[in-house]
């Protein structure tokens, strides 16, 4: 019996768009910016933000040290940001509704510059706060790991108490959603141009 919906953010809900990121950097000066970005995983700096594993004020500075010229960190952080495009108002009436009927909750690869600046602001649409659409949250840079590391999908279960068998997990990456699988958690596979709300 499912009781519970664990969904990844971007590509399920929040649109994302790397190519847009990726030009926003360009404009900054920094040509190499497609050696850090992929559409399900990140490197250097990028990676190690979305992990934890270094502050804010590091990965800008690591960043800025691959510029060639002065860049604020209000720069970057906009650059970055250009990753998110939005969330369409019907999903976020979706998880409303869902949310009468089961438990929901969030599981991410984020980072704690895009946490806090854009994606808070495209939860607000409704006038509502990020937490008013889930039950629980966990986000890799809290975790200090990231999906399909089986020990974040670990930290969801143990958090908050929940079963894989009886909880069903939306993820745009198939290899996240293969390593779900294997934890005995029900899946599907939130295709490009599919809503979640279609694979219910």
């Amino acid at each position: 019996m499912v009781k519970n919906l664990l969904f990844d953010l971007g590509g399920v809900i929040m649109d994302i768009r790397r190519e847009n990121c990726e030009q926003a950097f360009r404009e900054l000066g920094m040509e190499c910016i497609g050696d850090y970005l992929g559409d399900y995983g990140q490197k250097g700096p990028f990676a190690e933000l979305e992990e934890g594993m270094i502050t804010e004020q590091e990965f800008r500075d690591r960043v800025r040290a691959l510029i060639p010229r002065e860049v604020t960190d209000e720069e970057i952080d906009r650059a970055f940001n250009r990753f998110l495009t939005g969330i369409p108002v019907k999903r976020l009436e979706e998880l409303r509704r869902l949310r009468k009927d089961y438990r929901l909750y969030l599981l991410s690869n984020t980072n704690s510059i895009m946490w806090r600046q854009d994606i808070a602001k495209y939860f607000r649409q409704e006038g509502r706060e990020l937490d008013d659409y889930f039950d629980g949250i966990v986000t890799s840079f809290e975790a200090k790991c990231c999906k399909p590391d089986p020990a974040i999908f670990r930290r969801v279960t143990d958090k908050f108490g929940i079963l894989p068998e009886e909880t069903v997990f939306f993820d745009d990456s198939k290899a996240n959603v293969e390593a779900a699988a294997k934890l005995g958690f029900g899946t599907r596979h939130v295709a490009p141009g599919t809503e979640f709300y279609e694979l219910l």
